[in-house]
């Protein structure tokens, strides 16, 4: 079975599944079926932190999980999160809204697509500045005494906002993104969680599917596939940041594992306090990023990657200037 970390007031899984690749995000949504294989196959081999949010696909992806997890509830660590929805009115923008009474109404809603009457881990998916964070943190206060959340987390926050936050509610955990090219967490935000004895969880661990022994070519992208208007994915940005692989392919030949494995030993490696959250639809890549969980990487090839990946060699930002507007993030 997977090792385990402490997550607030639980214990899941150091390598968790996040699930928003089944409903959003790099295309067309998959089957059911093709749902149901992966997070059951994952559940078998140990995974039991679950992600998603109400954003994944307006809704389905909580629907997905609904069904799919009702069996296996009583044995798993289930993370939802809030605050964030697609504006049709406005040909899908995102809308960031932390008004707590916005808050509750995708609660309830969320609950009700989850099928469940409390989620375990609730996070604020961006935090909406109108709204004083001391706001928001009071109503998963109320949320939690009323036993719909059992804790509470924040998404793309920064060190100073998660101090201010945690001041007035016990932050479970904080989710970002955070790989070997995306480094920002290391600005302050760890050392913050370290800290403050909050859990890290890292979303796109393996750089949207960068960090592997087969990096994604632009040509594969579907037209919705969100890589196409990221600027690290872009011509001539792309082709540059290939060049860096190299040492990652050399690392995991020398450590006897995948590049997708050593890529997450890296992140987890940073401390006992970090979790992944590496998505997939494939039954392949599933068996491979759960290898990770036995690869310990010595601290020359840690710091071999660290070196190598240094932000001021990976060639464009994470983000386009629209959707780094919407995160509380230091960056590089």
């Amino acid at each position: 079975m997977l090792k385990k970390r402490s997550l607030g007031p639980f214990f899941p899984s150091a390598v968790g599944l996040g699930c928003m690749n089944f409903s959003h995000g790099y295309g067309p949504p998959v089957s059911s079926e093709e749902a149901a294989r992966v997070i059951h196959h994952a559940f078998d081999l140990g995974v039991t932190l679950f992600d998603t949010a109400a954003l994944y696909g307006d809704g389905a992806n909580e629907r997905l999980l609904g069904t799919q997890l009702k069996s296996i509830r009583e044995h798993i660590v289930l993370c939802t999160k809030g605050g964030m929805s697609s504006d049709e009115a406005e040909g899908g923008r995102r809308k960031i809204d932390s008004r707590p009474e916005t808050l509750r109404q995708n609660l309830e809603e969320s609950l009700r697509r989850l099928k469940v009457e409390v989620i375990d881990l609730y996070y604020l998916h961006r935090w909406d500045k109108k709204v004083p964070i001391q706001e928001v943190m009071g109503a998963f206060a109320k949320f939690r005494e009323e036993g719909k959340i059992r804790a509470g987390g924040l998404s793309e926050v920064s060190g100073a906002t998660l101090r201010a936050a945690a001041k007035e509610f016990p932050v479970a955990a904080v989710q970002s993104e955070y790989s070997l090219w995306t480094r920002n967490p290391e600005i302050g935000l760890l050392s913050t969680c370290r800290d403050l004895g909050i859990s890290f969880v890292a979303f796109s661990p393996l750089g949207r599917g960068f960090l592997t022994a087969s990096p994604p070519e632009r040509s594969s992208f579907h037209p919705a596939d969100m890589r196409n208007g990221l600027p690290r994915f872009l011509p001539g940005a792309f082709e540059q940041n290939k060049k860096l692989l190299s040492t990652l392919r050399q690392v995991a030949e020398e450590a006897g594992c995948s590049p997708a494995q050593a890529a997450l030993s890296w992140v987890l490696g940073q401390g006992d306090y970090v979790f992944v959250i590496p998505g997939t639809t494939s039954l392949m890549h599933l068996n491979d990023n759960l290898g990770s969980d036995t690869v310990v990487l010595n601290e020359k090839h840690l710091a071999l990657l660290s070196k190598t990946f240094d932000p001021r060699r990976v060639f464009g930002s994470r983000y386009n200037e629209a959707m780094q507007s919407s995160t509380d993030t230091e960056e590089f």
